[in-house]
């Protein structure tokens, strides 16, 4: 029997290795985890109830430890009293225990975590501090989300609903400093900020907290994100209550201390819920599973065996049910892979005092655990528990929560998978590909305080503000822009009815004065004038203020409420009609090319046709003269001479079109040009300038210079301060050799403006940029934006154009003169279409027509040679009727040679008949 035994189990062994070993590799009877919670508080309580109730389902579960029984040893910490606290951690962690839950406060959970590192004890830890982090400390392990993706998803919120600027009440500690810090640098990715951040201690009196309050409200924004804890988080919304900071206006987004709070108390009492209408809150997204629901149904039967029957399961709950079970499962591993239990005292004071540092032990297998702990992958209550590179568990997500009523409601959800808001669970999202796109951000409707539906803006101008100081230049020229009224000291002008009546648009009054900027005596330097917005000398700045990307990276600026561009004015002359105007309408290229051709369609038909055309025939004299005749009545479609053959009249066909077209371009420039008014500049483009050494006027003030400098490379001793439409006109009028410009370079409504009443001049080819005029404030500042609606409505309703017709409404010159007429002369490069067409009619002609001679030539004619080859197309061909009779003659058997072909009898020259005592040559 021994040796079937034997042979049995050497068989078990080959053939299940894994499973006899795991039966061998049995732990220690009872393996001890420690717990470091504050009692008293909601969290505490919370996680205290659910480390017990996991342990008794783990302690339950046959297939968990293998007979192994997981204790807990717990320690109540003071976590508002920091030095208090870390005593007490410290006293605890002379207990051997191989795995710390907990704590639940930053600051203990800093301090312990130097100490997890020296004992090599893994610490699970739910405390969501962003600066706890794996790489600063390789024992701690989070099983929480953590403030980094809480922070991300509160600046998703705050840019979801076009807010720029909030206000940051925190508490003044580790956790409560480092989770703004965190909210800082996401409102950055989006663009946003906080404009103001106070902080206040966890036992601040109701005083301190009123004047912290009355602060805040004095404050532009009314979007208030408070980072703190239960106890001082409900006794700040008690005072803002008491202070009507709860209603119409503001914003109030509580982080996941509140829907914990409320999740857990089962008697939140009515005024503090009544005190919380509107706000919104965070909370961790724990997804709906059996194990979820089977939690819940027997939290009130352990919470009161725990001596918590007051308080419910929250998200904090789930997490540490779920640490705890992550040890367990861990641990399996760990003896799986043959850990052992002991501990070493290798901790030795080194610093001379009397710490009694040997009470403390260190886990000589805690490396392993924390590797076991970290490759853990099991769905657990509060989801999947895994951990990624960093520390962190997967697919942080978040609940978007809105207090109202009696208790709370999902408007949406918040997933790192994605980064943006949705009403549709995370869970559902993780099998798709993640969507990025912000279009399909999305959240229900939300009650905001006050009892609305109606998205509140998130600022105000705080009621004990001063008035804006908004910087207005004081212009020189083009007073119709903007300037100073001599007569009432006020500000007009184009840019101040513009901005005026944009500010009457927002539905909230604004206090503000004008500051002229500059003496009056010439244009302002508007780069100067911005400058003073950073320095904060100027609120805002409004004026024809081009908007340039330098100014851009600075500054913000409103929509542009006119759109403008750099131009080119220049000296116009009137083009003086000659006698010879009607030679103007082509160029010489043009007339040259035209005559050539008129001559080759004459000898191309004459080619065609003289053989079997007597019109085409006669004296050399006559058939020249016929030639010419030919050609040049076509122009007027009055040639007298018909074609017969098939190539001539497609030829001719081909040559009446483009006559045709000619002519009727021809016409029409002549008409152009004798009877509308040519102006005659030369300069084209930028190119011209460029290209020159003469010098360039710009504007005073004007961002010209540097662009023309910077841009266009155009050196800056070619450029020429000019200060009024006068110094305009003059300068151009006694050019660069008289000490004036070749041209001057402005924005297009200087230019309209000036050509109202200078008409010798005129814009030299188009816009060579695009730009606009907008008005300049602070980087995200709030009224950039609803003046940029404002301005919108303007334009959209009329307002804008008829602010436009009242100060730049243009004169006389302006239709006469505004835009560079040019030349209607005509150009060859225009024709040369028609032209190829023709010539290769020509070319095709001719060939076909010397390809049929020659046929006839080899055909009837033995001796061959180019002479009589010659003579043979330029004789004249019979009728076809006679050439039948001529070749067969009836009685004959001897056929005659066809008349127009060569034999012997053609050598003879016939008789030259007399006409008026003439002789003509008949084979002419």
């Amino acid at each position: 029997m021994e040796i079937v035994f034997l042979m049995l189990l050497v068989l078990s062994l080959l053939l299940f290795p894994n499973g006899i070993c795991k039966s061998l590799a049995t732990g220690p009877p009872v393996v001890n985890i420690g717990s470091i919670l504050q009692f008293d508080s909601t969290t505490g309580g919370v996680a205290a109830v659910a480390i017990h109730t996991a342990l008794e389902d783990i302690n339950s579960d046959p297939t968990v430890l293998n007979g192994t029984t997981l204790k807990v040893q717990m320690k109540d910490t003071n976590c508002f009293d920091g030095f208090l606290g870390m005593v007490q951690a410290l006293q605890f962690m002379e207990t051997d225990v191989i795995a710390l839950i907990g704590p639940q406060c930053s600051t203990i959970s800093h301090m312990i975590s130097y100490v997890a590192n020296e004992l090599q004890v893994p610490l699970m830890s739910f405390a969501s501090d962003a600066t706890l982090s794996s790489i600063q400390f390789p024992f701690f392990v989070r099983t929480g989300p953590s403030d980094l993706y809480q922070m991300a998803a509160v600046a998703e919120v705050v840019d979801y609903n076009h807010w720029k600027i909030v206000t940051a009440i925190y508490i003044d500690n580790v956790y409560g400093r480092n989770g703004i810090a965190a909210l800082d640098d996401a409102l950055t990715l989006k663009r946003c900020k906080i404009s103001y951040k106070v902080g206040f201690p966890s036992n601040a009196k109701r005083s301190d907290l009123i004047n912290l309050l009355v602060s805040v409200s004095y404050m532009e924004p009314r979007v208030i994100v408070l980072h703190t804890g239960a106890e001082p988080g409900l006794k700040l919304f008690s005072v803002a209550n008491q202070l009507n900071m709860m209603g119409n206006g503001y914003v109030w987004i509580a982080t996941d201390w509140l829907s914990a709070y409320l999740d857990a108390n089962s008697s939140v009492p009515a005024e503090t819920i009544s005190g919380l209408q509107g706000v919104l809150t965070l909370r961790p997204h724990i997804p709906n599973s059996k194990m979820k629901s089977n939690l819940v149904s027997k939290w009130g039967t352990q919470s009161k065996k725990y001596n918590y029957s007051d308080l419910r399961v929250n998200t904090y709950g789930f997490y540490v049910y779920d640490s705890v079970w992550a040890v367990a499962r861990a641990l399996d591993a760990f003896f799986d892979d043959g850990g052992r239990i002991s501990f070493s005292n290798d901790l030795h004071d080194g610093i001379g005092g009397t710490l009694h540092l040997e009470a403390m032990s260190i886990f000589d297998m805690g490396s392993k655990l924390l590797e076991k702990i970290r490759k853990v992958n099991f769905s657990g209550i509060s989801g999947q528990v895994q951990f990624d590179a960093v520390g962190n568990l997967i697919h942080p997500a978040y609940d978007i929560i809105n207090v109202i009523g009696n208790g709370m409601r999902t408007i949406g959800f918040w997933s790192n998978y994605s980064g943006l808001l949705s009403t549709v669970s995370p869970e559902a999202l993780y099998s798709k590909p993640p969507n990025i796109s912000l279009a399909d951000q999305h959240l229900y409707d939300v009650i905001w305080p006050g009892e609305t539906a109606q998205r509140p803006r998130g600022w105000v101008f705080p009621s004990n503000a001063k008035q804006l100081k908004i910087g207005v230049p004081n212009r020189f020229s083009f007073k119709e822009i903007v300037t100073v009224d001599n007569a009432t000291g006020s500000m007009k002008g184009y840019c101040i009815d513009v901005f005026t009546q944009a500010l009457a648009l927002l539905p909230y009054p604004v206090s503000y004065k004008f500051v002229p900027f500059g003496n009056g005596t010439e244009n302002p330097n508007y780069d100067k004038l911005v400058q003073m917005i950073e320095s904060n000398e100027f609120d805002a700045a409004i004026g024809d203020i081009a908007i340039t990307m330098r100014r851009t990276v600075t500054f913000d600026f409103t929509q542009p409420f006119i759109e403008t561009g750099l131009v080119i004015l220049a000296p116009v002359k009137e083009h003086i009609t000659s006698s010879w105007a009607f030679l103007q309408p082509f160029s010489l290229e043009m007339w040259c090319v035209t005559g050539l051709f008129f001559l080759i369609v004459g000898v191309v038909i004459w080619v065609l046709e003289h053989r079997i055309n007597d019109d085409f025939r006669g004296s050399v004299c006559q058939q020249i003269i016929t030639i010419f005749s030919f050609s040049f009545s076509t122009l007027f479609f009055a040639h007298r001479e018909n074609t017969m053959s098939a190539l001539g009249r497609g030829v001719l066909i081909i040559w009446l079109f483009v006559v045709l077209i000619i002519v009727s371009s021809y016409t029409a420039s002549l008409t152009s040009i004798l009877t509308v008014q040519q102006l005659d500049t030369s300069i084209k483009g930028i190119d011209d300038l460029k290209n020159s050494n003469d010098p360039i006027g710009f504007q005073v003030g004007s961002f010209a210079q540097d662009y023309m400098v910077k841009e266009l490379n155009i050196s800056r001793s070619r450029l020429r301060a000019l200060g009024s439409p006068q110094e305009y006109a003059e300068a151009l009028k006694i050019g660069p050799k008289e000490g004036g410009v070749m041209a001057i370079v402005d924005e297009r409504p200087y230019v309209e403006l000036f050509l109202s009443t200078y008409c010798k001049i005129a814009v030299a080819g188009t816009d060579f940029t695009s730009r606009g005029w907008g008005f300049a404030f602070p980087r995200d500042s709030p009224l950039q934006v609803d003046l940029s609606t404002a301005i919108l409505s303007l334009s959209e309703n009329g307002e804008l154009q008829r602010i436009h017709s009242k100060w730049l409404n243009t004169g006389e010159c302006t239709t006469d003169n505004s835009e560079f007429v040019d030349s209607n002369q005509l150009r060859l490069e225009s024709f040369l279409g028609l032209f190829l067409i023709c010539g290769v009619a020509c070319v095709l002609a001719l060939l076909l027509y010397f390809g049929i001679m020659l046929c006839k030539y080899l055909r009837h004619e033995p001796r061959k040679s180019l002479r009589r080859f010659i003579s043979f197309v330029h004789g004249k061909e019979p009728p076809k009727n006679m050439e039948r009779r001529s070749m067969s003659l009836p009685g004959s058997s001897t056929p005659t040679t066809p008349m127009g072909s060569f034999s012997s009898l053609d050598m003879e020259r016939p008789a030259r008949p007399v006409r008026n005592g003439s002789v003509i040559d008949m084979e002419s």
